[in-house]
């Protein structure tokens, strides 16, 4: 198959299997471009993730367009770019038709109610995932807890949380380096 389209059908799947947002898609990234395809590594499927949370834009998307410049350049970040996004804007454009007609009704809400609780699972799954490649050293333990800390009880900018770690990380490497 041309590896264009396998890259585009590739995220395609990625984007008609992820429901509750980019945290929710990280076990299917996982599985498809690492396990499956060896487009990318888990460090890099991680740096990638946390690079996406970073810059404007949709975490998923962002992810998707890293790794498909990676494996196919330029145009390979556009195909795997247009490829996560596609099956949400057909699937968006049905639902927003449909929702606002049955929102009222029991059953969707109900049914709303317990996707909500399946992604949180998903989050939760692909926190666990993102700490075993992160959490390896008791730098990325400090700077994980005092990020974690921070986050809960102050209205912080995350790109402070996000530059402040960078930074921190800088320095220890540095030093622990220089000793």
């Amino acid at each position: 198959m041309n590896l264009y389209l396998e890259l585009f059908l590739t995220f395609a799947k990625v984007g008609v299997m992820t429901f509750g947002g980019g945290y929710a898609m990280l076990p299917i990234l996982q599985r498809e471009v690492v396990e499956n395809k060896h487009w990318a590594t888990d460090e890099e499927l991680t740096d990638y993730f946390a690079i996406g949370q970073c810059t404007p834009g949709i975490i998923a998307v962002n992810t998707a367009t890293f790794i498909g410049q990676k494996y196919k350049g330029i145009l390979g970040g556009i195909l795997a770019t247009l490829g996560v996004v596609f099956p949400s804007l057909i699937i968006i454009t049905v639902l927003a038709g449909l929702i606002t007609s049955f929102s009222h009704l029991l059953v969707v809400q109900q049914a709303m109610a317990a996707v909500r609780v399946c992604v949180c699972v998903l989050i939760f799954n692909s926190v666990l995932k993102i700490g075993k490649t992160s959490l390896v050293d008791a730098v990325s333990v400090v700077i994980f807890l005092a990020v974690l800390l921070v986050s809960y009880f102050t209205s912080l900018s995350p790109v402070v949380c996000v530059i402040a770690a960078a930074a921190v990380g800088i320095l220890t490497k540095n030093l622990g380096g220089a000793r």
